[in-house]
Formats: structure tokens, sequence, C-alpha cells
């Protein structure tokens, strides 16, 4: 029997929509008053970060949230371990991707992050986090030099290359990414206030708002594809 849950890829930000997202990722978990684990690989554990990022979870879920320290030099790896084990969903906070997987790949957390979702745990994550759940992401080794370009790996529990809040930038890595994937890979842009929701069944929605989709054909040409319009 697969126990896996869906996953919530939000982008981020405030209002709304975002509430009604959370709401969502309440009814997921089933519980009126659940407990919530926040991994904050990606921003170095930033208790600013904790704090405003935290509040909204806690107002949307009407949870008790608590932190898994996985950053700091003195860090209790295993007691970070049980809280994430023992709590009833998992939250991927937002920040720097590269910088967040480096930190879950050296805490030896991604096998364990793998298998939590796989024994039935409920994910959610926020921008950076929401990238860190998907299959790989897009960097520089020489910033000024588009031809350094290179993809690496994220957790891979969801089964897609996404990117968060970049509508402004017209999904500049997110193309960048699909053309070193290759020919017909797929990518998803979700906006502010949107989320992508990932089915077990490999079902894809939208919530919030129409996420972007965008494919390569040939010859490295990125081209776009309809929105994935929110249902209703």
């Amino acid at each position: 029997m697969n126990k896996q849950k869906p996953l919530y890829l939000l982008a981020g930000g405030r209002g709304s929509s975002n509430n009604a997202i959370f709401k969502a990722v309440l009814r997921e978990i089933g519980k009126p008053h659940p407990v919530v684990g926040f991994v904050g690989a990606a921003n170095e554990d930033d208790p600013r970060f904790f704090s405003f990022m935290g509040a909204e979870i806690k107002r949307a879920l009407n949870c008790t949230l608590i932190q898994a320290m996985t950053v700091p030099a003195k860090a209790d790896i295993p007691k970070a371990r049980e809280i994430l084990e023992s709590v009833d969903a998992v939250f991927m906070a937002g920040g720097d991707v590269e910088v967040g997987m480096q930190v879950l790949e050296q805490k030896k957390l991604t096998l364990f992050l793998r298998k939590l979702y796989e024994q039935g745990k409920v994910f959610f994550g926020g921008s950076a986090g929401s990238i860190m759940l998907a299959r790989e992401w897009v960097r520089w080794r020489n910033p000024d030099d588009d031809s350094t370009a290179e993809l690496f790996p994220c957790l891979g529990i969801a089964p897609v290359i996404c990117d968060t809040h970049a509508e402004e930038d017209d999904w500049i890595e997110l193309k960048t990414a699909l053309k070193l994937k290759g020919i017909n890979s797929i990518g998803y842009g979700i906006p502010s206030g949107a989320c992508l929701k990932i089915n077990p069944d490999g079902e894809i929605e939208a919530l919030g708002k129409a996420v972007a989709r965008y494919t390569v054909r040939q010859a490295q040409q990125v081209e776009s594809l309809s929105d994935l319009a929110p249902a209703g």
C-alpha cells in the first residue's frame, strides 16, 4: 500500500492565497492541532526567518512548530532526526537552495528525509525549500560566465524541476535548468501566492494561482506550454 502523501510546493510570500494553501496542507495532515517540524538549512537556521515564517504557519495551521536545527556547529543532528520523525509534517523553509542542499548532504539527512516521505510524512516547502524538495537545480561555477551553469541534485522527493516567485525575471534560472536537462524536459514556474501540489500518482495541480510551464523542444530552445490553472 502506498503511504506517500501529496507534496505542496509553495512559492512563499504572505496573504490570503497562502493561507488557503496552508489550509489544504492542514487537511492533508488530518489533525486539528498538528505538530510541524521546521527545517531551516537553506537560511542557516536564521531565527528571524523562523520567527516571521513560523508565525504565518502557526496562524494558518493552528499548529505547534518545532525547529529542527541542522546548521550550527553544535547542532544536535540525532535530536533533529528525532524531531522530524515525531512530527506530523515537515516544512522545508526558504533561503539559498545550494546552501541548503550542502547542509543536508554534509549532515547526512538527504536519505533520511526521503525515507520519511516514503513512510507517509506530509512535506511542504516554501520558496527555496520547495526547489530543494524537487529533482535538481542550477548553479553557476562562475556567475559571470553562462557556460559554467550546471545542474546539481536536490532531494528528489518531488519528481519535477521548479522555480518559485521568479515571474518578474521571466523564469530565467528555470529556463537555464531546462536547457541543461535536455529535450522534452518540463519545468514549473510557481509565482508568488501559488502552490504546486504533486499527488503520489503523479497528478500535478496548481493551487492559488496558475503555474507557468516550459519545455525544451530542440536545440536548447525553451518553449512556453499552457499554464497549469487551479481547478474550479
